[in-house]
């Protein structure tokens, strides 16, 4: 694992000269949001998939409707059923989620990294490392110890609380929006029955994205860049990819 972690922090570092000249002390910082993009851009096509996949269950809920109503009493019967259809349409319920797997070990190396005060059993040189004063190890906690909410490093995190903000907003919006335009039909699960409960939690999706603020401000700054990074480029993402599909489906869909 340590060898491991050396080469990831030798990969950050390198990434972090490169962009030195452009940069300059916020170098290592904006290494961190390349190297979220250049995730985002692996994972992408991934989450192109995905979308393809959420659309075609959404296509196939009248069919699952009428499997429903026909092997209502027979639960195996009705899996099995789902399972032939599934088969025959080329859709796979779990698509939705290998891109937000595949991004979790990522988010985890960053995470590691800038908490270690090691790296290899040497010093962890990332640490001394900072964005516009506030050191990319520090979370949220150090910097109003350091100034408070307006001082120098506080000024740091607000503005990546805003951001995050910003973005929560415009899911939120987007969201009701397309609940408006468009009427929810009851979602099901895997067995074609009603999800209990899942009305009720597709109206507070839209507020779950204001939970990263949350996130942001208890892990250390160079991962919670990587989160606002990401969150960003998801909700871009999301309202392109399913600019044309009904709340409830988009709703629905794993989040990225």
């Amino acid at each position: 694992m340590s060898a491991f972690m050396s080469a990831f922090a030798s990969l950050v570092g390198s990434l972090a000269d490169l962009l030195q000249p452009f940069f300059q002390s916020a170098a290592t910082a904006a290494a961190i949001v390349l190297f979220t993009a250049l995730v985002r851009l692996a994972v992408h096509p991934l989450s192109r998939a995905a979308a393809r996949g959420q659309k075609a269950r959404t296509k196939l809920q009248p069919q699952i409707a009428a499997l429903r109503k026909k092997h209502g009493k027979n639960p195996e019967r009705m899996q099995k059923a789902l399972m032939e259809l599934h088969a025959k349409e080329k859709v796979s319920p779990l698509s939705g989620c290998l891109p937000s797997l595949l991004q979790m070990p990522a988010f985890f190396l960053l995470y590691h990294l800038f908490s270690s005060r090691s790296i290899g059993g040497d010093p962890n040189a990332l640490l001394g490392h900072n964005l516009l004063g506030a050191p990319l190890g520090d979370r949220w906690h150090d910097a109003l110890a350091d100034g408070g909410v307006f001082g120098g490093r506080g000024l740091v995190y607000l503005g990546l609380f805003a951001i995050v903000a910003a973005v929560a907003t415009f899911n939120y919006g987007r969201t009701k929006r397309q609940m408006a335009a468009n009427p929810m039909t009851p979602a099901t699960g895997p067995d074609g029955q009603p999800v209990p409960g899942m009305g009720a939690m597709t109206k507070l999706m839209p507020l779950m994205s204001f939970a990263t603020l949350f996130t942001v401000a208890v892990v250390p700054l160079a991962a919670a860049l990587y989160v606002v990074t990401s969150t960003t480029w998801t909700a871009l993402e999301r309202a392109y990819l399913y600019r044309d599909m009904p709340a409830t489906g988009a709703a629905l869909a794993a989040p990225m």
